[in-house]
C-alpha cells in the first residue's frame, strides 16, 4: 500500500519546542508529527515514497488556537453576515452595504454583526440612520457595534415591530425622537440583552445552509492559520439543539478545526438547573481530538455578568451574585467540571474569588482547570489569589477595539494595564490568548497578535508601555501551546514536535521579520490539520479540498468574503487561480488584474465578482 507520509521541506520552522526550536523540514505520519529537523533527518524517518511539499523558504508555525471564540454560533450565521472586519473607511463599508442591500431578497436582512469599531474607519465615526436609510430604503439593516449599540434602518424597525409603544427592556434603551418614535438606535445600558434579542428576531438559515455556512467560516479561519478553537458558548445558543449542525459536521468528517466547547447557561435564575441537567448528559473530555466537551461557562450565573461597555460606568453586580454563584461552583467542583467565567472588572473578580475560596476550603479544586475570561482591570492582589487557587486567565483583544473609549472614561494611565498580561505571566498563571469573536472583536488572530506585540488599537492609539507588551515569540506561544492548558490538552498540540498532532500553518510572510504594522495583514498560504491540507492558496491552491459555493446565493460571503483583504498585494490574490474569469465590474482578466488600478472602495467587489473564489485566497 502506498505511504501516506508527508514531508514539508525548505521551511523556516518555528517549532516552539524549547529543545528543538528551529528546523527546516517536518515529517508527518498518521496525523502526527513524525520527525522535525533537517531534510535529511525527516527523509530518513519517513517512507521512501512520502509525499513532499516545498515550503519555498516560508515561515512555518504551529496551527493557531483561539482560547475564546464563538465559532459554533458564528458558523450558523456567517453566510448571512456582511463583515466590516478590517475595512479601512466608512465610505468603503457603506459601498459594501449598499451593494449587499441590492442583492438581498425580502424578507432577509443585511446584518453587520460585530468585528469592527468606528475607530478603524478613516472617518472615525459610525453611519447615521439617515445614511442607512439612503443606502437601503427597503431592505432591513441591522448593525451591531461592539456590545454598546445597534443601528437599525427604518425597514428593520418595521421588521422587528418596535414602535412608540414598545417599552425599554431591563438594561437596554430604545432611543426615541421628540415624538417618542424609535430612531433606530438601540443602547446597552449596560447589558447587551436588547442587542441579542433584536438580532434574534431576524430570519435564520435552514439547516442545509447552516452546514454550508459553518464550513465556510471554518475555512476562513483556516485561511488565517487557525486550527483549533475553544468555543465559549453564547447567548441564544442552547444545548443540545443549537449544536446539531456542528455535531453533524463532526459525524461526517467535515470539521476543519479542532473544537472544544463550553456550555453557557441561557436563563436567569435557572443556571443551577441547567448545569445539574447537563452534568447527567455529558462530561468534560467526551468526544475526540476534533470535537470535545470542555466544561462550563463563560456564563455561569447572570448576576455575575459585567458587560464591557466602556462608554458607560462600571456596573455593580447585584447583591445576590455570591448566593447565585456558590451552588453552581459547588456543583461543578463536585462533578469535576472545569469552568470559565466572563469578568471584565476587578470588582467582579474579587467577589467571584470570595466564592471560589470558600468552596475550595470545603471541596478542594485539586488541579481543576478553571479560569477567568477578559480581566481587563484585574489587580495584582487578585492575580495572586488566582495563582494560589491554581486558576488561569484567558485574555482577548477587546481593548484593540474599545481602547479609545476606556481612555476617555478612565484615562491613559489606567489603560496601560488592560489587561496586565506581563504581571499575570510573572505570577506563574496560565495565560492564553483569543479573540472573543464574532460579535465584539474580529476573529482574525493576527489582529490579536499585533495588539499583543504593538500595544496599539486598530485605530492606532498606543495603549501600553513596553513593560506590558510581548515579544513576538511570547505572543505566538499565547496563541498556540499556552492555550492547550485551557482545554486540558497539554502536550497534544500547540508545538511542532514529534508525537503531537500535525497542525501547522505556512505563512504568507515571515511573522518574525515583517514590520510591526504588517503583522495584522498576515495569513496562511497552506494550513494542515492532522497532516491533511484544509486550506491552500497560490501554488498550494490545488492541494486544498473543494469548498461548495456559499449558500444562499445572495450571501455576502459570495461577494465580499470575510476579513477585508483590500490592502494586501494584488499579485498574491491574482496568482492564486489559473482560471480565465473576467471581472464583471472592471472587465479585467486575471493577468490584467496584476497591474490593475482598482479603487480602494471597489477592491472587495472587484475580487468577489470574479466568481471563482479568488477573493478567498
Amino acid at each position: 500500500m502506498a505511504s501516506t507520509d508527508l514531508i514539508l521541506t525548505n521551511a523556516k520552522v518555528t517549532t516552539l519546542d524549547r529543545e528543538n526550536p528551529l528546523a527546516s523540514s517536518i515529517a508527518i505520519r498518521d496525523g502526527r508529527f513524525l520527525a522535525v529537523g533537517t531534510e535529511a533527518e525527516t527523509r530518513a524517518a519517513a517512507a521512501p515514497d512520502a509525499r513532499v511539499i516545498d515550503a519555498k523558504g516560508r515561515r512555518v508555525i504551529p496551527g493557531l488556537i483561539d482560547s475564546h471564540m464563538h465559532i459554533i454560533r458564528g458558523g450558523l450565521n456567517y453566510n448571512m453576515e456582511l463583515r466590516w472586519d478590517g475595512v479601512p473607511s466608512l465610505a468603503d463599508a457603506m459601498a459594501m452595504l449598499k451593494r449587499q442591500a441590492e442583492n438581498t431578497p425580502p424578507p432577509q436582512w443585511v446584518r453587520v454583526v460585530g468585528g469592527f469599531t468606528e475607530h478603524q474607519f478613516a472617518e472615525k465615526r459610525l453611519p447615521t440612520i439617515e445614511e442607512l436609510n439612503a443606502a437601503a430604503p427597503d431592505t432591513p439593516v441591522f448593525i451591531l457595534h461592539l456590545y454598546d449599540r445597534a443601528l437599525l434602518n427604518a425597514a428593520a424597525l418595521r421588521a422587528v415591530g418596535y414602535t412608540r409603544d414598545t417599552p425599554n427592556p431591563p438594561g437596554g434603551e430604545i432611543v426615541r425622537d421628540t415624538a417618542g418614535n424609535p430612531t433606530g438606535l438601540l443602547l446597552a445600558q449596560p447589558n447587551a440583552t436588547i442587542l441579542y434579542a433584536t438580532l434574534a428576531k431576524g430570519p435564520k438559515l435552514p439547516p442545509e445552509y447552516q452546514l454550508n455556512s459553518t464550513r465556510h467560516f471554518m475555512r476562513e479561519m483556516n485561511r488565517l492559520g487557525v486550527t483549533g478553537v475553544i468555543d465559549a458558548g453564547g447567548g441564544f445558543q442552547n444545548y443540545p439543539d443549537d449544536y446539531a449542525i456542528i455535531d453533524k459536521l463532526h459525524q461526517d468528517g467535515e470539521l476543519t478545526l479542532r473544537i472544544s466547547y463550553n456550555l453557557f447557561t441561557q436563563k436567569p435564575k435557572e443556571e443551577l438547573a441547567d448545569f445539574a441537567s447537563w452534568s447527567t448528559q455529558v462530561k468534560p473530555g467526551d468526544g475526540d481530538d476534533r470535537y470535545r466537551h470542555n466544561g462550563a461557562g463563560e456564563m455561569l450565573v447572570y448576576s455575575a455578568a459585567d458587560f464591557e461597555d466602556f462608554r458607560v460606568a462600571r456596573p455593580d453586580m447585584p447583591p445576590t451574585m455570591e448566593a447565585d454563584l456558590e451552588p453552581v461552583i459547588r456543583l461543578l467542583v463536585e462533578n469535576r467540571w472545569p469552568w470559565r467565567l466572563h469578568a471584565t472588572y476587578d470588582q467582579t473578580i474579587s467577589r467571584a474569588l470570595d466564592v471560589y475560596e470558600k468552596v475550595n476550603r470545603d471541596t478542594p479544586f485539586d488541579g481543576l482547570h478553571w479560569f477567568f475570561d477578559h480581566a481587563e482591570t484585574i489587580s495584582d492582589r487578585n492575580i495572586d489569589r488566582i495563582a494560589a487557587l491554581g486558576g488561569g486567565i484567558a485574555v482577548q483583544h477587546r481593548m484593540a477595539y474599545q481602547g479609545e473609549y476606556f481612555v476617555e472614561r478612565y484615562g491613559a494611565k489606567a489603560a496601560e494595564r488592560t489587561p496586565p498580561i506581563s504581571r499575570m505571566m510573572a505570577a506563574g498563571l496560565p495565560v492564553g490568548a483569543g479573540t472573543d469573536a464574532t460579535r465584539v472583536a474580529s476573529y482574525n488572530p493576527w489582529v490579536s497578535l499585533s495588539w499583543l506585540v504593538t500595544g496599539r488599537t486598530v485605530g492606532g492609539l498606543g495603549l501600553y508601555p513596553m513593560a506590558n507588551r510581548l515579544d513576538r515569540e511570547t505572543a505566538l506561544r499565547l496563541w498556540t501551546e499556552a492555550n492547550t492548558w485551557f482545554s486540558n490538552e497539554q502536550g497534544k498540540k500547540g508545538q511542532i514536535k514529534a508525537g503531537q498532532l500535525a497542525d501547522l500553518a505556512v505563512l504568507s510572510d515571515d511573522y518574525f521579520a515583517v514590520p510591526e504594522d504588517r503583522i495584522a495583514h498576515l495569513g496562511s498560504v497552506l494550513t494542515l490539520l492532522g497532516g491533511v491540507v484544509v486550506h491552500g492558496e497560490g501554488d498550494y491552491g490545488p492541494l486544498a479540498p473543494a469548498l461548495p459555493k456559499p449558500m444562499p446565493d445572495w450571501s455576502p460571503v459570495a461577494t465580499f468574503g470575510g476579513y477585508h483583504r483590500g490592502a494586501e498585494p494584488r499579485a498574491v490574490l491574482a496568482s492564486a487561480c489559473g482560471c480565465a474569469h473576467t471581472c464583471t465590474v472592471h472587465g479585467h482578466d486575471h493577468a490584467a488584474a496584476l497591474g490593475a488600478d482598482v479603487p480602494t472602495a471597489d477592491v472587495q467587489t472587484f475580487w468577489g465578482a470574479l466568481g471563482c473564489g479568488c477573493w478567498a485566497v
